[in-house]
């Protein structure tokens, strides 16, 4: 029964109201969910850029600093084949090591050295780039330092530390030079003021994890780890960093990549890290983005997307609500309607149900049509492999009968081959029907061609047609053998019957290759392949053959074409037919 129309007016502000409530609920679920989702998309996107970024410019100032210590480091070298260095040595009151200063201080200006410097076998500076300077080095014990002992010991050396006259840092590379040793003090003040500009956190920190260098002025000299007891007791006996003591610095690993900057708290800054070794024994570079500003970009875009979604989400609710309602008033109004096209309804409903019968009928014709299609292709790539294997059961049995079971035992051994041969034809050309695809591997292009040659020897040998090979031996490619060896039966076959009235017949196989692909050239001087058919050569059931299916072709074509080559058909300059098979070296 229809409610009356009081009835009816009276129950919808009470439907209404109950969907707009659903309605709103499941809009602010919805719409947390979004943000939740947005803000963890910007997190991980952010940790992902971030991190590209940290590596790409870590890579950067490394390569800097590498450029810089590369130039300074054949500095000792080039020093230490200066006659004047060696006369100085000698005679270190005399003019030699006085005109020794005024080189080594024009060689400092010229490379932008802090100090050059000569150390006689007692570590005691005999020559100095700074010898007119009030804090001269010239006259100064550096025998304590470790440049001087390890120089001393190994030849060479690299140490980093504070000047103990200019108190100044930098890296002193020294070199022997006879019974002294020649230093040059790099400064890293061109260095730094090269990363000084820029957002990241950048920084070279020794195996003790002392920071060296940085463009964070409050971080130099800065641990990023706790000192062993025995670490700090050789910084303060080199005086490594004179009167200054490593401190901690506030890094701790947020995770795997991540650091954050802080004292634990909820207001840690998170940045990306990278880190590479530089060509210093233990030091590495670490370059550390803040993720704040790359999160903030991608957190606009999330928050753009989720307005986007939000007012979205509510149109759809909204024009959902209203067809609703009005798909409630609709059903109401029209049930009278629906029972008196009842009848209609039911008639309608059993021609849809023979319209789906013939449907199917369709369907069931179109699947028998592909089964035979399937099968003609069976039939078609088998036919050689079933007159090998006629053949060698004639000869075994021809070979029994004279009691050669040996030879007739390895005829039953061929015949095994070649059914097992078959059994795999059939199953890729089932494959192919369904258009599958087989796995690839490394196949030795030689011995795919003997096996095609197998297959079709005593048709070659029944027509006289002779084989040609030239070019490349010992190409592999990515192939399953067996479907290889179909692609060339098929051609071969093709070009034996187009050559069979033919005195002469010569099928040419070169083989080439290029830096990643193998290309096989099967060419005869049959009649060639008209132009009007050339173009349609390998669709299906195009053939010139009276028995022909005209499946081959364009089998071996997709074949070739699953193994990441292709099989063409090319203008060949001598007559006759000329197939290009191209395959990906292994």
């Amino acid at each position: 029964m229809i409610e009356s129309t009081p009835d009816r007016i009276s129950s919808v502000p009470r439907r209404t109201r109950r969907r707009l409530l659903l309605a709103a609920g499941a809009y602010l679920v919805l719409l947390g969910i979004a943000i939740l989702l947005g803000n963890r998309w910007a997190d991980l996107q952010a940790r992902g850029q971030g991190q590209r970024l940290a590596q790409s410019t870590a890579a950067a100032r490394a390569s800097l600093l590498v450029s810089e210590l590369q130039k300074y480091r054949l500095i000792p070298v080039v020093l230490g084949e200066y006659p004047a260095v060696r006369e100085a040595l000698r005679d270190p009151r005399g003019d030699a090591a006085r005109q020794l200063n005024i080189k080594l201080e024009g060689l400092a200006r010229a490379i932008g050295s802090s100090a050059v410097y000569l150390l006689d076998g007692k570590g005691r500076a005999i020559a100095a780039s700074n010898w007119r300077s009030a804090a001269s080095f010239v006259g100064q014990d550096y025998s304590f330092r470790p440049y001087f002992i390890e120089a001393r010991k190994a030849g060479a050396a690299e140490f980093f530390g504070l000047g103990t006259v200019s108190h100044q840092p930098g890296l002193f590379l020294s070199r022997r030079v006879g019974d002294g040793v020649i230093v040059v003090k790099f400064g890293f003040d061109a260095v730094e003021a090269g990363w000084g500009n820029q957002p990241d956190i950048v920084y070279v920190a020794a195996s003790d994890g002392i920071v060296l260098i940085t463009n964070h002025k409050d971080w130099r000299y800065g641990a990023t780890r706790p000192l062993s007891p025995g670490e700090a007791a050789a910084i303060r006996s080199a005086r490594q960093f004179d009167a200054i003591a490593p401190f901690p610095l506030p890094i701790r690993t947020a995770e795997p990549g991540i650091l954050a900057l802080g004292s634990g708290g909820l207001r840690d800054r998170l940045y990306a890290s990278a880190s590479i070794p530089v060509p210093v024994e233990g030091w590495i570079l670490t370059d550390l983005q803040p993720l704040a500003p790359i999160r903030a970009a991608y957190l606009g875009t999330a928050r753009l997307a989720i307005a986007t979604f939000a007012v979205g989400l509510m149109l759809f609710l909204a024009l959902g609500l209203w067809i609703r309602e009005r798909a409630d008033y609709a059903a109401e109004t029209r049930q009278e309607l629906e029972r008196r096209v009842l009848e209609r309804t039911e008639a309608l409903e059993t021609a849809q149900a023979h319209f789906r019968s013939a449907r199917e009928e369709l369907a069931h014709a179109n699947r028998l049509g592909s089964i035979g299609q399937i099968t003609a292709a069976v039939a078609h790539e088998i036919n050689q492999p079933v007159g090998a294997i006629r053949a060698f059961a004639e000869n075994a049995a021809e070979f029994f009968r004279r009691g050669d079971g040996t030879t007739g035992a390895g005829n039953l051994a061929q015949i095994i081959k070649l059914t097992d041969h078959i059994g795999r034809i059939t199953a890729e050309l089932r494959n192919y029907a369904r258009r599958g695809s087989g796995g690839v591997s490394a196949v030795a292009l030689d011995t795919a061609i003997e096996g095609a040659l197998m297959l079709t020897g005593h048709v070659l040998r029944q027509h006289g047609v002779s084989i040609r090979r030239e070019g490349q031996a010992g190409l592999h490619v990515l192939a399953d053998r067996i479907r290889l060896e179909q692609i060339l039966v098929n051609l071969i076959q093709n070009a034996i019957e187009a050559m069979a009235t033919i005195d002469g017949a010569e099928i040419r196989l070169a083989i080439s290759s290029t830096s990643r692909m193998a290309l096989i050239a099967i060419a005869d001087n049959g009649p060639g392949v008209a132009a009007d058919v050339a173009d349609m050569v390998f669709a299906a059931f195009t053939t010139t053959k009276p028995n022909g299916l005209g499946l081959g072709l364009g089998i071996a074509r997709d074949i070739a074409r699953e193994f990441g080559g292709d099989l063409e058909l090319v203008e060949s300059s001598g007559g006759g037919a000329r197939f290009h098979l191209a395959l990906r070296l292994a």
